[in-house]
């Protein structure tokens, strides 16, 4: 959590608490440890109930709804089943886009007035020269 910060930067916010909460500070933190280890209780104690409740082995990682999902209501053939058809469709477009791409590149080629056939054999052909206001005047 504190990876990002240096030894000036955590000092100057212990000054700062210090200056903040004055004598108090210690009770202060006493208070917040106190209330982050009764949040990890609770949250222990309600995936332990959940646990309970469905009859599988439930972690708190597992509480959230994608993981919960496949972990504890699919089996592995039923997510293959599942995946099948959209890995099929997905094939299918990306075969699609990558046609379509190569057909506008080969428009594009054909229609670039420089020739873009010069930039594959390394030979890139020099930028045209713009009239310039000076040049006009």
């Amino acid at each position: 959590m504190l990876d990002n910060l240096n030894w000036w930067e955590i000092g100057a916010l212990l000054l700062l608490a210090l200056l903040i909460f004055g004598d108090r500070l210690p009770t202060v933190i006493n208070d917040g440890l106190r209330m982050v280890r009764n949040l990890r209780n609770m949250a222990r104690s309600a995936t332990t109930d959940l646990s309970k409740e469905l009859g599988t082995d439930i972690q708190l990682e597992d509480l959230h709804p994608k993981a919960f999902i496949r972990k504890h209501l699919l089996s592995e053939e039923d997510e293959q089943a599942i995946r099948k058809p959209l890995q099929g469709v997905y094939d299918n477009l990306r075969a699609d886009v990558t046609g379509v791409h190569d057909e506008l590149k080969d428009v594009a080629d054909a229609a670039d007035p420089r020739g873009r056939t010069s930039t594959a054999t390394g030979n890139t052909p020099a930028p045209a020269q713009r009239a310039s206001y000076d040049d006009a005047t």
